[in-house]
């Protein structure tokens, strides 16, 4: 559905009433395009590191236009302070001073990342002060920024460093337009697993991925991302949904399975077909689900239970499956939708939230269980995201959960695209079992 609140106060003379009347005016963002460049402008790399001057000379390898210090009134692309070797609070002070020096030359749309270490891994108090602080720093930043410009950050865990495979695939990710509407959020780099794609513009090329849900809104629009990424496509959805999903199938030259993934046999079934269609399954994408909403005073077993059953159990049972089987252990990759809701919660959906607080369960539960086969496993999970499902809430309401967030706007289908296309790919091989919101930095609840 159109935001036609950000179209009018985009227009010429709505910008003005906007202004005049202070009322939010949130920017069109930047959204990935093949072909377009990494990021618009110069990128600054901040830090006085050995992992600031790799990173800055890997960039360079990219043909991206490096500084190591800003030049005055200069149009910046983006943001980097390498942050990978802090002992005290006070070791924050230059580098971000740095930044705030150049904030303001910042291009609409601009990027600013750090790259930093877990407080949970710090060997003394003053390091562990240092490395949450960060954390505070960036997100409180991030809700600074205006036209556009995003902030998020890359945690290096004990072992990996600022050029490590997914090190780096998270930099690439976070400066891209692929992350238009992912703020104020971090990713964790455990592992020295993953590589960046020959290709950068077909990184899922020679692979088999399955989609749940895959016949219309967000499913439909994470099988033409993957398919436009290079991935060979199995779409499932259940058989009342036959013509929508066959529709999806034909347009990114897939194959459908009409099923009922509640269903005891639906893992073996989606193992079967993929291989026996494809010869292969390297990507599963749990994104079925469905709300049941109602206040908890009200709600009956079977409003409870058909969520349940649906956005958690059957993935967990799917999940089995693909352990179990020896046509999934060649760096296989899980990715799950979940949402902010099982994160900050949402009134009237506590079945829903019950089920999305269990998908994250099940991602950091079962992501050692895919390490030995060099996979992983992640969840996305949604803010506001403009589909048929949002179009019907209120008006008032509508336009309110659009505003509360640092960029002002609901996002899009393939704002939940782009993130789990990342995730399932190789550059994310050393990204597992973490959560990554695509929320726009909802400024409500955690």
């Amino acid at each position: 559905m159109a935001d036609t609140y950000a179209q009018l106060v985009n227009s010429g003379p709505g910008r003005n009433l906007a202004r005049k009347l202070g009322l939010p005016q949130p920017a069109v963002l930047r959204r990935y395009e093949p072909g377009q460049p990494l990021v618009a402008g110069p990128v600054v790399v901040l830090g006085d590191t050995a992992g600031a001057d790799k990173l800055a000379a890997e960039l360079l390898s990219w043909g991206l236009d490096v500084r190591r210090h800003a030049v005055p009134a200069e149009k910046l692309g983006a943001i980097i302070l390498v942050l990978d070797e802090l002992g005290h609070p006070a070791d924050l002070e230059m580098p971000v001073l740095a930044a705030a020096g150049s904030l303001r030359d910042l291009r609409a749309g601009g990027r600013v990342i750090t790259l930093s270490r877990p407080a949970g891994e710090a060997s003394t108090p003053e390091a562990a002060a240092a490395r949450q602080g960060v954390d505070g720093f960036l997100r409180s930043l991030a809700k600074e920024l205006r036209a556009g410009a995003t902030g998020n950050g890359v945690l290096l865990a004990d072992g990996t460093t600022s050029t490590s495979p997914s090190a780096l695939g998270a930099v690439r990710f976070f400066l891209s337009a692929r992350s238009a509407f992912v703020d104020g959020q971090f990713l964790m780099v455990s592992t020295e697993d993953g590589a960046l794609p020959e290709d950068v513009e077909r990184p899922l090329a020679g692979k088999v991925a399955v989609v749940t849900g895959a016949a219309r809104g967000i499913g439909a629009q994470i099988a033409r991302t993957l398919h436009r990424d290079g991935a060979t496509l199995v779409l499932v959805d259940i058989p009342g949904a036959g013509d929508q999903l066959a529709a999806v199938a034909n347009e990114v030259h897939g194959t459908a399975l009409q099923l009922d993934i509640t269903g005891a046999d639906a893992g073996r079934r989606i193992i079967d077909h993929a291989v026996q269609r494809h010869g292969r399954l390297d990507i599963v994408v749990h994104n079925a689900g469905v709300t049941r909403d109602k206040l908890l005073a009200n709600m009956d077993q079977a409003r409870w239970n058909q969520v349940i059953n649906i956005n958690i159990a059957a993935q967990l049972r799917i999940n089995q499956a693909l352990l179990a089987s020896e046509h999934f252990r060649s760096s296989p990759r899980i990715v799950s939708v979940a949402s902010t809701s099982g994160i900050a919660g949402n009134r009237g959906q506590t079945n829903y939230a019950a089920s999305k607080g269990g998908v994250m369960g099940m991602v950091r539960a079962s992501a050692p269980l895919l390490t030995s086969n060099g996979g992983t496993i992640n969840a996305v999970a949604p803010g506001f995201i403009e589909t048929d499902m949002t179009a019907r809430i209120p008006f008032g309401v509508r336009e309110v959960a659009r505003r509360l967030n640092s960029l002002q706007q609901g996002g899009l289908p393939s704002d939940v695209a782009e993130a789990i296309a990342f995730l399932a790919s190789d550059a994310a091989g050393g990204i597992n079992g973490e959560v990554l919101r695509v929320c726009g930095q909802n400024l409500v609840g955690a």
